[in-house]
């Protein structure tokens, strides 16, 4: 049996993003029942030369938006980045788990060999579609998430490795 494209990104996607919202949940009850200002949590960050929580949020879904999106060959719409709450990112994940819910397998399959360009600030990347997905989109997007479930445990939220996994 044969893994599509879609497969290997899609459901990974949708089911991390689930399992985060529900981590951003706990984190918004513990700093309610603490007295801790929401703030305090949404700008933690592991070390002063690395973004903040928000910021995490919003690079693991601009990834998983924008690697689906560009393998089915569809405009990727960037978000505004301005969300400052628990219900903001909350928000923002819903609405990333409805674009890739709304791109289908057909979508997506086949694009094994489409050639993906990105432009960063560091310079231009070429990709074929599978590296992009396998070698790019996914390890970035496990990093922004891993990233953002360690600030919230560093913080002392009451999480652990059932709920990353979801």
């Amino acid at each position: 049996m044969t893994l599509s494209m879609y497969q290997a990104g899609t459901p990974i996607f949708v089911r991390q993003l689930t399992a985060l919202t529900a981590i951003l949940k706990t984190a918004a009850a513990f700093a309610e029942i603490r007295k801790i200002d929401p703030s305090v949590l949404l700008n933690s960050r592991l070390a002063p030369d690395q973004f903040p929580l928000v910021r995490q949020v919003q690079i693991a879904t601009d990834g998983a938006k924008g690697g689906i999106g560009r393998l089915a060959g569809l405009d990727v719409t960037a978000y505004p980045d301005d969300e400052t709450t628990f219900e903001q990112l909350e928000a923002r994940i819903a609405k990333t788990i409805a674009f890739l819910q709304s791109v289908s397998p057909d979508q997506v399959d086949g694009s094994e060999e489409r050639p993906i360009q990105l432009t960063l600030r560091s310079g231009e990347l070429n990709f074929k579609g599978q590296d992009f997905l396998l070698h790019f989109v996914i390890p970035n997007f496990f990093f922004h998430v891993t990233t953002a479930y360690a600030i919230l445990r560093h913080n002392g939220v009451e999480i652990g490795k059932r709920d990353f996994l979801g």
